[in-house]
């Protein structure tokens, strides 16, 4: 069998003779830093990191070559219920928000602009918080409104800490938001195994998208051991309800170009780059055999 190490099981994995280890780390920069030092063979993890990491010229640089979600998974929580919201109701309100430089942040920051609100002038920004902490600081009594991923954001509205009041995948559209990188020499050395990965992969995703998501659920349930199943089954009627979920392994050229012109919007794409530089794919013609 040939083994991966990778930063993130059903048995789709072994039934193409993979053997997957998975370790996480905490941030884009940590799990790039893990996979450059060959720590990991296969990150999972925001493509705009793999932006940030040509952009320095590597000996051995890193290609994105498969995708997993297709839209930010995060939403904006309020700590009041607002009937009727109304991005205007931001307005001279404490925002809670992510780590600067990072996918959320930035799909949020874009989200914010197409409806108006000027994070500078019209909100009090607070990212003084680390990624671990935010939720915990929300809940503290920190902020009017943050952003959060799932399934805080359901638990939240469960126990009375937040209210959901608006999507920001929905609302920064369609993007490789997260998915596999590896090293250029990984793919030279090791093409047949990614191919098998990404065949694993696109099992998986055509699981997630017809399985009732109760089933889905309780196959994941090990990952969140104190979420119970039916709060979980909610977070993927969610996700997949906006399209979050990517339904194959395949980058999309025009959400490419899309994550860069977030990234600019924000001020923080160092430099642009083709499609054909950072995305692979053969592996995954490959894996579906196309």
């Amino acid at each position: 069998m040939h083994r991966f190490t990778l930063r993130w099981k059903k048995d789709f994995f072994e039934e193409e003779g993979l053997d997957v280890d998975i370790t996480t780390t905490w941030g884009g920069d940590k799990t790039m830093t893990a996979l450059l030092a060959d720590s990991a063979d296969i990150a999972l993890v925001g493509a705009e990191t793999s932006i940030y990491v040509h952009a320095q010229n590597p000996m051995d640089s890193v290609v994105n070559f498969a995708a997993l979600t297709q839209t930010d998974g995060t939403f904006l929580v309020s700590r009041e219920p607002i009937d009727d919201f109304s991005w205007e109701d931001l307005k001279g309100t404490t925002y809670l928000g992510q780590r600067a430089g990072g996918m959320p942040q930035m799909a949020g920051e874009f989200a914010l602009a197409s409806n108006g609100i000027d994070v500078e002038e019209d909100v009090v920004l607070d990212q003084s918080v680390d990624y671990a902490n935010i939720a915990a600081a929300f809940a503290a009594g920190t902020g009017d409104f943050v952003q959060l991923f799932e399934p805080t954001a359901s638990e939240f509205e469960r126990e009375g800490v937040g209210h959901v009041v608006a999507s920001f995948g929905e609302e920064s559209g369609i993007l490789p938001y997260t998915g596999f990188i590896t090293k250029e020499s990984t793919v030279e050395n090791n093409e047949e195994a990614l191919v098998k990965f990404n065949r694993a992969l696109y099992k998986a995703q055509q699981f997630v998208q017809e399985e009732d998501s109760q089933v889905i659920a309780s196959s994941i349930e090990p990952y969140f051991e104190e979420t119970p199943d039916d709060l979980i089954a909610q977070v993927v009627d969610r996700y997949r309800d906006q399209d979050s979920y990517a339904i194959d392994p395949y980058i999309d050229e025009d959400g490419w170009d899309h994550l860069q012109d977030i990234m600019e919007a924000s001020g923080e794409l160092p430099a642009r780059f083709d499609y054909e530089d950072l995305v692979n794919t053969t592996i995954t013609d490959q894996a579906l055999q196309r």
